[in-house]
This record gives C-alpha cells, sequence and structure tokens, in this order.
C-alpha cells in the first residue's frame, strides 16, 4: 500500500474534494484521481461515492480515514526519530483574531525566531466559526480564540484562561472615575466596536440582546489598535479585552470603566484538532505559545 496514496486520500476525505486536494498537495486532479483508484482497487472496496460533482465517504472510507491517520503519524515519528539530533525545522499555520496576532508578532515572533530559526511561521486572521472550519479541513495546525468557551470532542484544548475585558474610554471622558456605573448610562454613547458577528463581539451583542438592548457603533473595525488610537482622540467608548488596552491604560491615554450589570464570560482557547500529528516543530510551538503569551494576555 502506497503511503503517499493514504496521504492522498485523507487530504480528500477532510476537504471533500479532489479539486482542492490537488491543490493543496501540488498535483494534478487526474493524479488525485488515479491514486484513489488505486487505493480503492487495492482494498477492494469503495471509497467514495461520486454524485454530480459531490462526493461522499462510504462506510468503509469512513473506516479507513482512522487508520490512515495512524500510519501517517507512525510514519512520520519513525522519520523524526532519526532527525532528533538535526535542529528542529518545519512550518507552522496558526489562526488567530487581528488582535492576538497583533499581539504575538510585537511580543513574542522574533523570540521564538532566534530560539528555533528553522522553523517558519505563517499567521492567518480569521472568525472563531472560520478557524474550527479551518481546523476541520486541515488548513490550520493550532488556533487561538477569543470567544465564549468552547468545548467539542474533536478538539484539544492545549491551553485556557478566562479573558479579563472592560468597557474603555478617554482618559479625560466624563464617565472616567465614576462608580457603579450602569450598561443604561452609556449605551447611547458613541461606540467603536470590533466586527459584528465575531469573536468577542457577538458574545457581547448577545449580552446585550437579554437585557433587550442593542449597540450601533459608529465605526466596526477589526484593529483594535486603530480602536484604541480614535479613542484617545475622542469621546468614544469600547469593549476591549486587557491585552490591547493595557498599555495606554498605564500610559494614562484610556481608563477603565466600571459598569457594574454587565457579566460577559470570554475565553482564549489555544485549540488544535484530536487527529493532527504532532510534529516536533508543532509541539515545540505549542509549547511557546502556551508558556509565553497566555500569562500576557491575561
Amino acid at each position: 500500500m502506497e503511503l503517499r496514496n493514504l496521504i492522498t486520500f485523507i487530504n480528500v476525505a477532510e476537504l471533500g474534494s479532489f479539486t482542492k486536494a490537488a491543490q493543496l498537495l501540488g498535483y494534478s486532479q487526474s493524479t488525485i484521481s488515479f491514486q484513489i483508484k488505486q487505493l480503492e482497487d487495492e482494498l477492494g472496496c469503495l471509497l467514495f461515492e461520486r454524485i454530480n460533482h459531490t462526493i461522499t465517504l462510504t462506510e468503509r472510507g469512513r473506516e479507513l480515514v482512522s487508520y490512515a491517520h495512524q500510519i501517517r503519524t507512525l510514519t512520520d515519528e519513525f522519520k523524526e526519530s532519526f532527525e532528533e539530533e538535526k535542529e528542529c525545522n518545519g512550518h507552522i499555520h496558526i489562526v488567530t483574531p487581528d488582535s492576538v496576532c497583533d499581539e504575538m508578532i510585537k511580543k513574542s515572533y522574533m523570540d521564538f525566531h532566534n530560539k528555533y530559526p528553522a522553523i517558519s511561521v505563517k499567521f492567518t486572521t480569521a472568525d472563531t466559526s472560520v478557524m474550527f472550519d479551518m481546523l476541520d479541513h486541515n488548513e490550520a495546525d493550532v488556533i487561538i480564540t477569543l470567544d465564549s468557551h468552547s468545548y467539542h470532542k474533536d478538539y484539544v484544548i492545549a491551553k485556557e484562561q478566562p479573558l479579563s475585558m472592560h468597557f474603555v474610554a478617554n482618559a479625560g471622558s466624563k464617565f472616567a472615575g465614576a462608580r457603579n456605573l450602569s450598561i443604561h448610562d452609556i449605551i447611547n454613547e458613541p461606540f467603536i466596536l470590533t466586527e459584528y458577528g465575531q469573536g468577542y463581539r457577538r458574545v457581547f451583542d448577545k449580552e446585550l440582546a437579554k437585557k433587550s438592548l442593542e449597540i450601533t457603533p459608529i465605526l466596526e473595525i477589526g484593529r483594535t489598535d486603530m480602536i484604541t488610537s480614535l479613542i484617545t482622540q475622542g469621546d468614544m467608548l469600547s469593549f476591549l479585552p486587557d491585552f490591547v488596552t493595557r498599555d495606554m491604560i498605564e500610559a494614562g491615554n484610556l481608563c477603565y470603566l466600571d459598569i457594574c450589570d454587565m457579566n460577559i464570560d470570554i475565553w482564549k482557547q489555544l485549540i488544535h484538532h484530536k487527529n493532527k500529528w504532532m510534529s516536533k516543530s508543532l509541539k515545540i510551538f505549542i509549547e511557546y505559545t502556551k508558556e509565553n503569551e497566555f500569562s500576557s494576555f491575561s
């Protein structure tokens, strides 16, 4: 049984498409079709049902997915065992919200690169639902979410912690220093928020809806650095993670608002798929992220 045929099968099964698997692996579509046909002939069973350009795993195909992952994992581990004395190398694809991406690149990337120069890292920013879809299709190695607490049997939570968040305003705001404010006191103020329906903004809007309230922001943008910059220049408000605003709070440019009647539960979670092969480089990256990133975000 050809290992490359099994790897092709895994990618077709995860992506649900011969075309996408061909693009990912750098093969022609005819090569993908030939490799799957070879595998089906060798096993003596149909692995995919093909109806109107749609492919679906057969029962035997679903059984093979688990075995194929095990075979690939064992093969990769065997190869890696010969390279333990060599410099660790590899490519990691991490998907995060914009604010986390900015923070990781500014504070940690160069340190990680200096320690592990042969490991390359690709950052992509996306909403939580897109992140999980990318995990499911093996398009991301690991994700970091800023959202409500997530748990699913198909995912491994490598690290998690509750996320501190505050309503923030210009340090000269009329609300600065006020105690025991209600959300009703600020609901009609001009807000700048991250995009509707994404991450902690979605959780925030759900909590408002429970109180039959709604905020229509004057600006929606994913760049939290731009949000904080604009707030320092005017009388707008926002709702942001503390790791985004901490430096500007300490510098006296922004202030936290004491809103006493909004209990919003946001978590930061480092997650990978349970079937993801944990290469040495991926293990190193995850451990580094757990030790160097999470404490700075709390």
